[in-house]
Order: structure tokens, then C-alpha cells, then sequence
């Protein structure tokens, strides 16, 4: 019974503590915010998790559509659950709707990137003349 308890605390600490994770608001933060990290980190470690409760799921569905249609990301997986969370105004747990999405690199990320990088590099110098 001990293994088994330790494992699940296993599980649930390295679950939480996802180095490519991101938990979408949608308040916080613009959208491409998310889009910006999201690119930064698939460089880092060729996928990310776009995650969010409530209302911020529109948030990633968008985040992870723009990726998509750039040719930058492909969907690995999709996930949808519901969570308590505990309402202080009502003192009784509520339901969200919560939605994890975790998307790859495309074969051409490296190379899409790069040009975008040279776009920006180019668009700096002429305004700089």
C-alpha cells in the first residue's frame, strides 16, 4: 500500500511541476503572449501543454489554432476534465470546465522560425535607415 501512495505522490508532483506547461488566463495576459511563450517553448523542448480552466479555454483553443495554422505545431493530444474549485463567496466546491492540449513541432518549426527571425532582423535595419 506505501509503494502505491508514493507513486501517485510521484505523479502528482512531477505533473505540476511541467518545465512546458502553460496555464492560460484570460485576463492576464494578451493573446500573444501566449503565442510568443508557447514558440519559445517548443524550442525548448519540442512540444508544449497549453492548459485552462473556465472561461481561458477559448484562450488556448486560439493560441493552439494560431501555432496550427502558421505550420508550427501539430496537436499530440487533447484533453478535457472538470474541476472543483472552491468558490469562497458561495463556500461550496464549483465545476469548471478545464482543457489541456499539448502540441508538437512541425518538421519545418526550425525553418519557419529562422525566416521569421530574418523578417524581423531585416524590417529592424530599414527602419534603423
Amino acid at each position: 500500500m506505501e509503494e502505491i501512495v508514493e507513486g501517485v505522490n510521484n505523479i502528482n508532483l512531477s505533473d505540476s511541476h511541467k518545465k512546458n506547461r502553460i496555464q492560460v488566463s484570460n485576463t492576464k495576459k494578451p493573446l500573444f503572449f501566449y503565442v510568443n511563450l508557447a514558440k519559445r517553448y517548443m524550442q525548448q523542448h519540442n512540444e508544449v501543454e497549453l492548459s485552462a480552466l473556465g472561461m481561458a479555454i477559448a484562450t488556448v483553443v486560439t493560441v493552439a489554432e494560431i501555432l496550427k495554422n502558421n505550420g508550427l505545431a501539430v496537436e499530440k493530444k487533447i484533453m478535457t476534465s472538470t474541476v472543483d474549485i472552491k468558490d469562497d463567496s458561495r463556500g461550496r466546491p464549483v465545476q469548471k470546465a478545464k482543457i489541456e492540449i499539448v502540441l508538437g513541432k512541425t518538421a519545418n518549426f526550425d525553418e519557419l522560425m529562422a525566416a521569421a527571425a530574418e523578417e524581423r532582423e531585416a524590417a529592424e535595419a530599414q527602419e534603423q535607415s
